[in-house]
């Protein structure tokens, strides 16, 4: 079990707190919602999750398959709608790999961060839209 601590600071603002490591994280309200946008957003590191968590089980896959993933990248747009309620409605990840990943592992990988545990957890009405990239 993992145990982490928000603190809300005011004017929007939060502090969360990693107890294990002590690592922190700040949020912000985004402009769109009454905030000034100068930190991460809520809704930003949910998002933020899902490609860290699909590059996290890739990797844990590439260790296993002996396959060097190093500098492999993932960009993620976050689309909000407004009705019946403010929520994600779509997330868009793009995920880059380097050169030289055999194309017979590639499907591994690719299947590794489909399955990965942020994935599984998404609301069925967030659209999830995944491309890999390959670099030659």
């Amino acid at each position: 079990m993992t145990k982490m601590k928000a603190v809300y600071q005011g004017h929007l603002n939060c502090q969360i707190i990693h107890e294990q490591s002590g690592a922190k994280i700040e949020t912000t309200a985004p402009k769109d919602n009454g905030g000034n946008g100068d930190k991460f957003s809520p809704t930003d590191l949910f998002a933020a999750s899902l490609a860290s968590c699909m590059l996290t089980v890739m990797g844990l896959a590439a260790k296993k398959h002996q396959i060097n993933m190093d500098g492999a990248t993932a960009e993620i747009e976050k689309e909000m709608v407004v009705a019946p309620v403010r929520r994600i409605g779509k997330l868009s990840v793009s995920l880059h790999l380097p050169a030289g990943i055999p194309v017979d592992k590639r499907e591994l990988l690719e299947a590794a961060a489909h399955h990965c545990p942020v994935h599984h957890s998404l609301h069925p009405e967030i659209e999830v839209s995944v491309q890999f990239i390959y670099e030659n």
